[in-house]
């Protein structure tokens, strides 16, 4: 079964892909599935781990409140000054003919600010600025996906190496029938028995200590999407599954993909229109006010109007316009170096996933066969006295090790995909027949 999670959003091609190269409970020797003595337990698969991160991460939360807050600063952005109301009271409480209120005039006037495109540039700057917030965090669940992918790549690696401490600890206990007959017939001293029971000791608390790393891993696991209880027991896939993946050249031309490029765009736009509001800023704010004035002395009205109109200086935000060119240009800068960085540390983990394959590909056809072929022949010929138990503890231990190696191999190349895919932001593994 090949497992695959798409993400939708706004980053890229409005999805994201984690693929981890596993083929559930598939049999191998060594290495691979085997009869699960906890069948009545629970499985979970990377799919099913991936989503309950996004919908229950605890770390993602905390995006919604802010998102919220920004909707809010979006909101305020979009109202405008409100008008003022003002009241004077002209020509009372002096000498002569201004005596008393006899020849006072009352002005009621309501005025209001000419914003001359301002607020649509605050409400473009704070809209900027809520699109910058959403793309940070389509980012972090992003990143909550990938840690989530490679924690259980850890599980599902310290499973494939239980399944190996298992089949280890059957060939120890194979050795002591071995070494008993022997011993037995008095073709072999008793210390030869002594030593094969200490190697299975040995190899017990080997898989004691696998155990416990495997439950430690799940928890971990297990805390991306909140749960300190444990409510499954083992990870589904085979380690050894391994895809075939496309060339570095495709990889590269995929690389406007990369989410960071998506965050880097929406900070450019941002960027822009904070300049584009200092620039409305620059221009002075002209005030309007109208209203009627009442004069006392000859019981009369009349309308009133006028405008307030700043002079002097005519660039009146000079500071804030240079910063925000320098906000603008620094956002271009960067993006050219995200560039550079991103294509070298592809090329380095393509380069790394490379190798791995090969790694595989050389241990699993050209050392493990013979080993097993070894380890056969050895066995029969220690039976017949022909070898000694050193011999056969010498082949056993190197047929383990060639296991351990595909093993170690398969995970580097697992956790290479998935970095991979992290980085461009695309599936780059296609599945592939097992060999």
């Amino acid at each position: 079964m090949w497992v695959s999670v798409f993400r939708p959003g706004r980053i890229a091609l409005q999805s994201a892909a984690f693929c981890l190269a596993i083929l559930s409970t598939t049999a191998a020797t060594f290495v691979g599935a085997t009869p699960d003595s906890t069948a009545n337990k629970r499985t979970i698969s990377l799919h099913e781990a991936v989503i309950k991160t996004i919908e229950h991460n605890p770390n993602l939360r905390a995006f919604d409140y802010q998102l919220k807050a920004q909707q809010g600063r979006v909101q305020q952005a979009g109202l405008a000054p409100s008008p003022q109301l003002s009241f004077q009271l002209e020509d009372v409480l002096g000498t002569g003919n201004n005596k008393g209120v006899d020849s006072a005039q009352a002005t009621l006037s309501i005025g209001w600010v000419l914003e001359r495109g301002v607020r649509q540039s605050y409400v473009d700057a704070a809209n900027e600025s809520f699109s910058l917030i959403k793309v940070e965090a389509e980012l972090k669940q992003l990143d909550a996906a990938a840690e989530t992918a490679r924690l259980y790549l850890v599980s599902l690696a310290y499973q494939a190496r239980e399944v190996n401490a298992d089949k280890t600890i059957q060939l120890a206990e194979e050795t002591i029938k071995s070494v008993s007959k022997r011993v037995k017939a008095g073709k072999t001293p008793e210390a030869e028995r002594s030593r094969a029971q200490a190697e299975l000791a040995r190899r017990k608390l080997e898989r004691e200590e696998i155990e416990h790393e495997l439950l430690s891993a799940n928890r971990r696991l297990a805390a991306q999407w909140g749960e300190t209880t444990l409510t499954f027991s083992r990870v589904a896939g085979d380690i050894t599954h391994l895809p075939q993946v496309i060339s570095f050249a495709t990889l590269k031309s995929q690389l406007p993909q990369n989410p960071e490029f998506a965050r880097l765009l929406s900070d450019q736009l941002l960027k822009k229109a904070e300049l584009r509001l200092a620039l409305a800023q620059d221009k002075p704010s002209w005030r309007v006010n109208a209203g009627i004035r009442h004069m006392n002395n000859s019981n009369d009205q009349a309308l009133v109007a006028g405008i307030s109109i700043p002079f002097g200086e005519r660039t009146r935000n000079p500071g804030r316009i240079a910063e925000a060119r320098a906000n603008l240009a620094k956002t271009s800068s960067e993006e050219h170096a995200a560039r550079i960085r991103i294509e070298t540390a592809l090329f380095v983990m393509h380069e790394k996933l490379q190798h791995s394959l090969h790694i595989i590909e050389t241990v699993r056809g050209e050392i493990i066969p013979p080993l097993e072929q070894a380890l056969t022949e050895t066995r029969r010929a220690y039976n017949l006295g022909r070898y000694s138990y050193l011999e056969l503890r010498s082949v056993q231990a190197e047929l383990l090790d060639a296991h351990n190696a595909l093993i170690e191999a398969s995970i580097d190349a697992h956790r290479n995909i998935i970095e991979i895919e992290r980085l461009t932001g695309v599936r780059i593994a296609q599945p592939k027949t097992k060999l």
